[in-house]
C-alpha cells in the first residue's frame, strides 16, 4: 500500500522502493529530466505513460504533461511528452517526508544493482 501524503495536494508515495513507479516519481522529485528513466523502459512491456498515469490515478500526483512535434530518426514527425510536477509541490513534498522517501528509493536501488544477475 502507498503511504500517504503528509500535505495538501501531494500524492502518496509508492511504498515498494524497487519499482518503476518509485523510480520515475523519485526523478520526478529530483527535477531530473526524464532521460534518466528511459533506460528503465527499455526491456520492458510496460510504458511510461503508463507509469504516469497510475502516480496520478493511484497516487492522486498531479503530473503535468506537455507535448510537441518532433522527428524520428527515420525523418518522420512524431510527437513526444515532457512530464513534470509543479516546484511548488515538489518543495513541498520533500519537506513532507519526501527526502526520506527518496533516500529510501535510492538506497532499494543501490542494494539491487549489488544483486548477482538471475539465471
Amino acid at each position: 500500500m502507498a503511504r500517504a501524503a503528509a500535505a495538501p495536494g501531494i500524492g502518496a508515495f509508492p511504498a515498494m522502493a524497487a519499482t518503476l513507479r518509485a523510480e520515475t516519481l523519485l526523478v520526478l522529485l529530483a527535477s531530473d529530466d526524464m532521460t534518466s528513466v528511459e533506460s528503465l523502459f527499455e526491456h520492458r512491456k510496460i510504458s511510461l505513460a503508463t507509469v504516469m498515469r497510475a502516480l496520478t490515478r493511484k497516487y492522486g500526483w498531479p503530473i503535468e504533461r506537455r507535448d510537441f512535434p518532433t522527428n524520428t530518426a527515420d525523418g518522420r514527425a512524431a510527437w513526444a511528452s515532457v512530464y513534470s510536477l509543479p516546484q511548488e509541490l515538489i518543495d513541498a513534498a520533500l519537506e513532507a517526508g519526501g527526502r526520506d522517501w527518496i533516500a529510501g528509493v535510492r538506497a532499494a536501488r543501490a542494494a539491487r544493482a549489488r544483486r548477482p544477475p538471475r539465471r
